[in-house]
C-alpha cells in the first residue's frame, strides 16, 4: 500500500467514525434527559452531578418515587406492563406476518394460476398506502367483529394483531424475490424423490431461506414495536396499551414528561438492540446475499 492509499484509508474511516460520532449525538441525549432530575430537556449532552438522578428510571421500573414532600409513593404508570403489551403484540404480530408471507410468496415465486400476476400488481399498488389511511375502516371491521367475536374487537390484542397482519404485501415481495434467487433444481430433484409441493417448502426452502425470514421479522417486529396511530385508536384501556401509546401520555400541553418519556424511549430500544445482536449473521447474509447458487 502507498502512501496515497494509506491517506485514502485514514479519511474513509475518518469520515466513517465521524458519522458514526454524529449518529450517537442523539442517543446520548436522550439516555442524558432519562438521568436528569426533573422533567426538562434544557442541558449539556450528559447530565452533571449536580443534575444526575434516578427517578425517570425508578418510575419507568415500577419502583417507589420520591415525592416533593420527601415521601416515597409507588409509581402509579405501568410502564413495564405496556412494554410487555407491546413485546408481545409485535412478536406475536411479526410471527402471523412472517408465516403468511412466507406461504404467499412461494404461490407467486413457484406456482402459475389465473390472476397471479394482477394479485402481484395489486399489492405492489397497496403497499404504496400507509396503514394510518385506513384507520376508519379498520376501526369499523374491528367495532363490527367485536359484536360477534369479543376477543377480535376493538380495545383487544388480538384485534390489533389482526389488523397489523394487513400489512404483509411489502414482506410478499422481499420474499419473493429470494425465492426467485434460489434454482428450481432443488426442488425439482426433490420432486423426482416422490415429495409433495409442501414437503418441498418445509424440508427444502424454508431452510434454505432463513436469512431472508431473520430480515422480515426483524424489520416486522421494529415497525409493530414502535407503531403509534393504529394502536391508539384500537386501544383504550390504560392496561391495554402499548408502549408507544403509553410514552405519548407523557407529553400533552400543561406539561411536557421529557424525562420519564426519555427513560421509556431507551427501554424500547433495548430489545430491538438484543435482536440485532442476537440475529446479526442472518441481517448480513438476508440483506446481502442471494440464493445458493447451482
Amino acid at each position: 500500500m502507498n502512501k496515497g492509499q494509506r491517506w485514502r484509508l485514514f479519511w474513509a474511516h475518518a469520515a466513517l467514525l465521524g458519522f458514526i460520532a454524529l449518529m450517537l449525538v442523539p442517543l446520548l441525549m436522550v439516555i442524558s434527559i432519562s438521568l436528569r432530575a426533573g422533567n426538562f430537556a434544557t442541558g449539556g449532552i450528559l447530565p452533571s452531578a449536580e443534575t444526575f438522578s434516578w427517578e425517570h428510571w425508578r418510575l419507568v421500573l415500577g419502583l417507589p418515587v420520591l415525592q416533593p414532600d420527601g415521601t416515597w409513593a409507588a409509581a402509579t404508570v405501568p410502564v413495564l406492563r405496556w412494554f410487555w403489551n407491546s413485546i408481545k403484540v409485535a412478536a406475536v404480530s411479526a410471527f402471523l406476518i412472517l408465516m403468511l408471507s412466507a406461504t404467499c410468496a412461494y404461490a407467486f415465486a413457484r406456482m402459475r394460476f389465473r390472476g397471479r400476476d394482477g394479485l402481484l400488481g395489486g399489492l405492489l399498488i397497496l403497499q404504496m398506502f400507509p396503514m394510518v389511511l385506513a384507520l376508519i375502516a379498520i376501526y369499523s371491521i374491528l367495532e363490527g367483529l367485536g359484536r360477534w367475536v369479543p376477543a377480535l374487537g376493538l380495545d383487544t390484542h388480538p384485534g390489533l394483531i389482526l389488523a397489523y397482519l394487513g400489512g404483509i404485501a411489502t414482506h410478499i415481495w422481499m420474499i419473493k424475490g429470494y425465492f426467485d434467487s434460489l434454482p428450481v433444481a432443488l426442488e425439482e430433484s426433490a420432486a423426482m424423490d416422490g415429495a409433495s409441493p409442501w414437503q418441498i417448502f418445509l424440508r427444502i426452502m424454508l431452510p434454505t431461506s432463513l436469512p431472508i425470514f431473520a430480515v422480515v421479522f426483524i424489520l416486522a417486529f421494529i415497525g409493530l414495536l414502535g407503531e403509534y396511530p393504529l394502536a391508539s385508536v384500537v386501544l383504550q384501556r390504560t392496561d391495554q396499551w402499548t408502549l408507544a401509546v403509553g410514552a405519548n401520555s407523557f407529553l400533552y400541553e400543561q406539561n411536557y414528561r421529557w424525562g420519564d418519556f426519555a427513560a421509556t424511549a431507551v427501554l424500547a430500544g433495548l430489545p430491538i438492540t438484543l435482536l440485532f445482536l442476537a440475529c446479526q449473521k442472518l441481517l448480513v447474509s438476508g440483506l446481502t446475499a442471494g440464493g445458493v447458487k447451482e
